[in-house]
């Protein structure tokens, strides 16, 4: 029998197909992406990343007593995640873009909708539910983010300082994920485990959508793009 880490990443195999089948992430190991898109990548990701310490937050504190252990670990991320919606800011600076009118644009309705999904599944279902999602989040940048970066870096030229937030959590990631399997495998409640694999397939739809999301340039109104 294998460990739940590795049952939580078969059982969500389709899901992550259906992420990494979005566009977007073809036309960058293709090198075929804009600088609009990755300008747009980087709105979305801040309009995401954002929320990670609140969301650790809310999560920690809806955790029972018998959970205490996972309290902590939750406490280490905080630590580790804190400020790096800024560090997205900056790689937008360094790429032309006006970071601080990012910083007050809207978020795309499904970045909206996957932060939402966030949210209420802490509150609503189960804390735990919020490990789906950083299943999701840590093994996407494991499989994409240091490839991303080379591809977009040698396509538009751009600077080592526009690519932080990839570059830094392409590596970062990998101590996360052993960090996250480790507490994963610590979950042997079957129902708690059901919920993860569930929350996990739902925010591999979500994220996908993220990124069928992004625009050929960063939207700077109030006016979500529809999705005609």
């Amino acid at each position: 029998m294998s460990d739940f880490f590795e049952q939580l990443q078969v059982h969500t195999q389709a899901e992550r197909e259906y992420l990494l089948a979005a566009p977007i992430i073809t036309d960058v190991l293709a090198q075929k992406v804009t600088l609009g898109q990755y300008g747009s990548f980087l709105q979305q990701a801040y309009h995401h990343v954002k929320h990670t310490v609140p969301l650790l937050m809310a999560c920690g504190s809806k955790l029972d007593e018998s959970k205490e252990w996972l309290r902590e670990a939750i406490g280490h991320y905080i630590e580790e995640e804190m400020g790096h919606q800024e560090w997205i800011l900056n790689d937008l600076e360094a790429c032309g873009f006006d970071k601080e009118a990012i910083r007050y644009s809207m978020p795309s309705f499904a970045t909206e909708m996957m932060v939402s999904y966030a949210y209420d599944s802490i509150h609503r279902v189960n804390p735990l539910c919020f490990f789906g999602m950083v299943n999701v989040l840590e093994g996407t940048s494991i499989a994409l983010a240091d490839k991303a970066a080379k591809n977009i870096s040698e396509q538009l030229n751009l600077p080592e300082r526009a690519f932080s937030y990839l570059t830094s959590h392409g590596a970062l990631d990998i101590e996360h994920i052993d960090f996250f399997k480790g507490l994963m495998n610590r979950i042997e409640c079957k129902e708690e485990q059901a919920l993860i694999v569930h929350s996990a397939k739902c925010f591999y739809r979500l994220y996908g959508d993220v990124f069928r999301s992004i625009t050929a340039m960063p939207q700077l109104d109030s006016n979500r793009e529809s999705d005609s």
